[in-house]
Parts: structure tokens; C-alpha cells; sequence
């Protein structure tokens, strides 16, 4: 069974997916772009939130000469129901390409459409507000349930679990994000780990991450009596740690295993929107026997709040 890379918030998830959706307060300021924040969505406002995900996969150790691009337009909303409790909803429209060798012929799987539907909650469990900076701790959880077709076919057959569009199962994450925030930079950490259930006689390993993220500022605009913009650079870091696939009840002792990507990025702030993008590199992959590496993941999107 080939590799399925999968990634929390980004399949997000893609990914993930799940991806990494949020704004805070009546003015937008930076934040991650690979993953949460622990700061609020205003009361009554609505988040919305368009982001391009970009994953290529390759330099395939096996003899399958594996290629894959997967590209996904996610679909982000989040509403603030207090200064606590916060909820989002998150839809993907993928792209999947994958090219590979089978006794000696090129040939290609492919596939289109929209994938699975995440929903979760973040509720902020603690603040502490002094002049100039706040930092919070929140923790959150949700469902990834299985809208995306999973039983997609070509000429083929059956397409492989990496070339389908969603998993078929019902899957849950939780976690806890921490954001520290001063005017001049802003620190995120979060700690999640995700369940994949079985579906098909499929199951992806569960996701265990840690992500990191630095927003500093790098300019601002003047203002005259109103809220100035400001470019921020980003920097990020990933650590994925993902279990064996399992297939017909048995570890595929060729997938997966542990990633750490670096990003750095950068974002574009104004009072109710965010232009961003950053590029993941690998910088770490120990993987399981002939599980595919991945080359890159390229994001940009932006965000709005209303």
C-alpha cells in the first residue's frame, strides 16, 4: 500500500488539514499560518478564510517512481458565540495527482472534488491582559467527518487511499494552543493529536504534532487617527510525527513515520483582512521503509473578518 501523507489542520487535512483558521477581535493582526492561535473571534463576528495549499510529494525510494501533487482551495468560518467559546467549520476542494510506474509503464491516478468536512471548537481557558501584550491558553477539539468521496474510480480500478478525496471514516482531534502577544511580535504553540478511523479496510496512523510560530513586525504604515497596516514576518516550524498505516487490519510497514518542516513566510495586516503565504521544507524525514518524502507544501491565502 503506497503512503498516504496526511497532515493536521491540512487536509487540513489535507493536513491537517485542518487547517489553521482564525482571527481574533474587530481588527486583524498576525497570526499562524499553518496552524491555530489560542486568540478570540469577536462576539458575534464571522471569520472567513480562503487559503491555497499547495503539497508535493516525491523522490519516491521505491520502484514505483512515485509523483504526487495535491492542491486544495480550503474553505475556512469560524463565529465567536462569547469571549470564550469559539467555533469553526472547514471544507477542501482538492486536487490530487499522482504519477508512478507499474511494471515498467508510466501512468497516472488522478482525482478531483470536495474533500471532508472538519468541525471543531476552541474555548479560552485562560488570559492575562497587561499593557501592550496578552497571552492566552485555549484548548480545543473536533470531528472530521467523511463527505469527501472515498470509492472513486478509473480506468484502473479502485484509486489508491492517496488519490482518494476523502477517508470514508469519522475521525477526532484535540489539542491546546498557547499565543503570547506584544505590539512589535507575537509567539504560537500548539501540542494535537489526531484519530483515523478505519474505513474500507483503511486506516491512516493517528497524527501526533507540535507547531511553533514567530510574528515579528517588520513595517507599519502611518495612520492618521485610525489602525495602521503592518507587513510581518513569519517563521514556523512543524514536527509530525505519524503511525503506520493500517491495511486489511495489518501496519503497512511502508508509510509514514516522522516529518519537521520549516516555513518561513510572510503577512500583509490591515483592520479586517490578511494577505499571507509561507513555504513548509523538510528538513527532518525519518520514514518507514519506502514511505514517499515529501518535497514541499506551499500556502497562501487570505483572511477576512466581519
Amino acid at each position: 500500500m503506497k503512503d498516504r501523507p496526511e497532515y493536521f489542520w491540512n487536509n487540513l487535512g489535507i493536513a491537517g488539514l485542518v487547517m489553521t483558521v482564525l482571527l481574533w477581535s474587530t481588527a486583524s493582526t498576525a497570526a499562524p499560518i499553518t496552524f491555530n492561535t489560542a486568540l478570540p473571534v469577536a462576539q458575534g463576528e464571522f471569520l472567513v478564510r480562503e487559503q491555497l495549499i499547495v503539497n508535493q510529494s516525491g523522490d519516491d525510494p521505491s520502484a514505483a517512481n512515485r509523483d504526487r501533487t495535491a492542491s486544495a482551495a480550503v474553505t475556512a468560518m469560524g463565529y465567536g458565540i462569547n469571549h470564550r467559546w469559539t467555533v469553526f467549520g472547514i471544507l477542501p476542494y482538492r486536487d490530487i495527482d499522482m504519477d508512478l510506474k507499474i511494471a515498467g509503464q508510466k501512468i497516472n491516478r488522478s482525482n478531483r472534488g470536495l474533500g471532508d468536512v472538519s468541525v471543531f471548537t476552541r474555548y479560552t481557558a485562560y488570559q492575562n491582559n497587561q499593557p501592550g501584550q496578552t497571552f492566552r491558553i485555549a484548548p480545543f477539539a473536533g470531528v472530521k467527518a467523511p463527505t469527501g468521496k472515498n470509492d472513486a474510480r478509473d480506468n484502473l480500478g479502485a484509486l489508491p487511499p492517496p488519490v482518494q478525496l476523502g477517508t470514508g471514516s469519522w475521525d477526532y482531534f484535540a489539542g491546546v494552543v498557547t499565543t503570547f502577544q506584544t505590539l512589535r511580535y507575537q509567539v504560537d504553540a500548539q501540542a494535537s493529536y489526531r484519530v483515523n478511523n478505519e474505513a474500507n479496510d483503511f486506516a491512516a496512523g493517528t497524527i501526533a504534532r507540535l507547531d511553533a510560530s514567530l510574528q515579528y513586525r517588520l513595517w507599519r504604515t502611518s495612520a492618521e487617527g485610525g489602525i495602521p497596516d503592518y507587513l510581518f514576518g513569519v517563521l514556523e516550524a512543524n514536527l509530525v510525527r505519524q503511525e503506520k498505516n493500517s491495511v486489511n487490519g495489518s501496519n503497512d510497514p511502508n508509510s509514514n513515520g516522522t516529518r519537521l518542516f520549516l516555513g518561513p513566510g510572510i503577512q500583509y495586516v490591515t483592520k479586517r483582512w490578511i494577505a499571507e503565504t509561507a513555504v513548509q521544507i523538510p528538513v527532518v524525514q525519518n520514514l518507514n521503509g519506502t514511505a514517499l518524502e515529501n518535497g514541499y507544501i506551499v500556502r497562501a491565502g487570505v483572511r477576512a473578518n466581519f
